[in-house]
């Protein structure tokens, strides 16, 4: 049976190219085009991986090398968030489906999305270079799981809450059918959680170009590991002034941001479409037209039933209950035992590790470590309520909306893609000139950085609101301020409480970037703990950078058992609509 598949798949892929085209051949052109260029895209970017090490890399300030540039940087963020995305369906699913490995995995996914990057910079990157001694892949290497550090926090928390809120019918009714856990995945529990996921991979693809300049242009002591991209080109040109080039730099990102918008994003978006779990949710249908061109490309739908003849589609079939194998059950026990237990120790082997580490640093040197956090959490959290506070009524407008919804989504999109870190340095300057000194622009910088991650999941969870439950609220006539106090904020509560977590991590993130700034020789700072994680990082200093990094950690994850949490379990028990 697989070899008469294999033989059909080959033989129509042989004649893919050679029948003639016979409708529409400009469409089947630009599909030849486009996959000649991904092709030729895909063997310059492994050129640049595999070149011999550099020990440095010039970069050109020329608006000719901005496409070259451009390429790589979108090689190295889609990357990525392939990443990001398989890191996502393993953990979140784990933890999700495992009530011992949920005790450890959530509190670590809380540490790891607040470890500022350049924490983990130093040891991924001396790694990754010793390892790849004779080419480029180990810093490349190093750059792109930097971008999943920033990436794969928002997704695996949007995956594992919309795998805890799966209406308890369709849970139900799978293991009535006696669905395994791989059929319950594929069937129930992706769909349900595909629209979700799609808007916080946005953001979390935004929040990986906003930390592209740090990932590529990254310094160690004496060491300059920079490679090169736009995030490089954007660093060049701010130290050097060179005001045309970052004007250029700005443009590109936004070109950039644009064809990603259209060609990738909103296609997406308009196929998560028919995930859409609620009936009664009224949300107007997003169109794409390059998936309305895609369809009148004879190659393409050739192309499509090669790939389906290659990957037979298997509808599940009903299985009853007392055939599911106990003995699979335990085996699926003893492996995730297995694997949190690989997991716990090579955490304890790096604690040790750590540990030793740590003993070179001072008690003042804590206790200066200590304010200093106090200093960066009260930015953070003022950050957090500035951006709810504009993103809570916008979003629930646009999401109850769908004609908003479907006018402004696009340009939210947008503007939420373009890393609004370019701007900061002049940002920073010009609040400078009107006497806004750091301390208060870097809380709004970090506003800029996460309320992004507020807007899209309360709009998310506005979509959401069950529009029989609308239609009530108008029957029994409740005012606008008592249909929101009553019916939408705690509708969108479970989404709200996702928002906050990932926007008080990007918030810690942003620190780094928004407490200390260099400008044509000038460093302006102020004191908090995302300050003292970049001077440490640019001096070599790992036992400083160590100690900052385990202070923020706690600093995180205490808040989060004392105040996220409690709200998470809130969110589950009483503000959830499908309970």
């Amino acid at each position: 049976m697989i070899n008469q598949i294999l033989n059909s798949a080959w033989g129509q892929a042989s004649n893919l190219f050679t029948l003639p085209i016979r409708r529409r051949r400009w469409v089947d052109l630009l599909v030849i085009a486009a996959l000649a260029g991904i092709v030729m895209g895909l063997v310059f970017v492994a050129r640049e991986w595999t070149v011999l090490q550099r020990p440095v890399v010039v970069i050109n300030l020329s608006p000719w090398a901005l496409p070259k540039y451009a390429i790589l940087s979108f090689a190295r963020a889609a990357a990525a968030y392939v990443i990001s995305a398989s890191f996502t369906l393993v953990v979140a699913y784990w933890a999700a489906r495992d009530p011992l490995a949920e005790r450890f995995l959530i509190p670590i996914l809380d540490i790891l999305q607040s470890v500022p990057l350049l924490a983990f910079m130093p040891v991924v990157l001396l790694a990754m270079v010793s390892i790849f001694r004779s080419s480029n892949i180990g810093i490349e290497l190093s750059a792109v799981i930097l971008i999943v550090t920033c990436q794969a926090w928002n997704m695996a928390f949007s995956f594992y809450q919309s795998l805890k809120t799966v209406p308890k019918e369709l849970d139900e009714v799978s293991r009535s059918f006696g669905m395994s856990w791989s059929r319950r995945l594929r069937w129930v529990e992706l769909p349900f959680a595909t629209p979700g996921l799609v808007w916080n991979s946005m953001v979390s693809v935004a929040n990986g170009w906003f930390f592209l300049m740090a990932a590529e242009a990254f310094k160690l002591g004496s060491r300059d590991f920079r490679l090169p991209g736009l995030g490089a080109y954007m660093s060049v040109a701010v130290e050097q002034g060179n005001v045309r080039a970052e004007i250029y730099a700005i443009l590109t990102m936004l070109a950039l941001v644009i064809l990603l918008d259209q060609l990738v994003w909103k296609p997406i978006v308009a196929w998560s479409q028919r995930f859409q779990m609620d009936d009664a949710v009224k949300v107007e249908k997003h169109r794409s037209w390059l998936l309305r061109l895609l369809r009148r490309s004879e190659l393409w739908l050739r192309i499509r039933r090669v790939i389906t003849n290659l990957v037979p589609e298997r509808r599940p079939r009903p299985i009853a209950p007392s055939d599911i194998s106990e003995e699979h059950t335990a085996f699926q026990k003893v492996l995730g035992g297995t694997m949190l237990i690989l997991v716990l120790l090579a955490l304890a082997l790096g604690g040790v590790k750590l540990l030793g580490v740590l003993t070179s640093v001072s008690s003042p040197e804590w206790i200066r470590l200590v304010k200093a956090g106090g200093a960066s959490m009260g930015r953070v959290l003022s950050a957090t309520v500035l951006a709810t506070c504009w993103t809570l009524p916008i979003g629930l407008w646009i999401g109850l909306s769908p004609t908003w919804s479907r006018r402004l989504q696009p340009f939210v999109q947008v503007v939420a893609s373009f890393p609004a870190s370019i701007l900061f340095v002049a940002l920073i300057v010009a609040l400078q000139r009107v006497g806004v000194d750091l301390f208060t622009s870097s809380i709004l910088l970090m506003t800029l950085s996460t309320q992004w991650y507020l807007l899209f999941n309360i709009i998310a969870g506005a979509q959401a609101v069950p529009m029989n439950l609308r239609e009530a609220a108008k029957a029994y006539r409740f005012g606008l301020w008592k249909t929101a106090w009553k019916l939408y904020f705690p509708a969108i509560f479970p989404f709200l409480v996702t928002g906050w977590v990932t926007a008080t991590g990007g918030a810690w993130n942003a620190s780094i970037i928004t407490e200390i700034v260099q400008f044509r020789g000038q460093t302006y700072t102020t004191f908090g703990l995302g300050a003292i994680v970049t001077q440490s990082a640019d001096e070599g200093n790992i036992p400083l950078l160590a100690a900052s990094a385990i202070l923020m950690a706690f600093m995180v994850v205490l808040f989060n058992r004392l105040v996220w949490a409690p709200l998470y379990r809130l969110a589950e028990t009483r503000y959830a609509l499908n309970r």
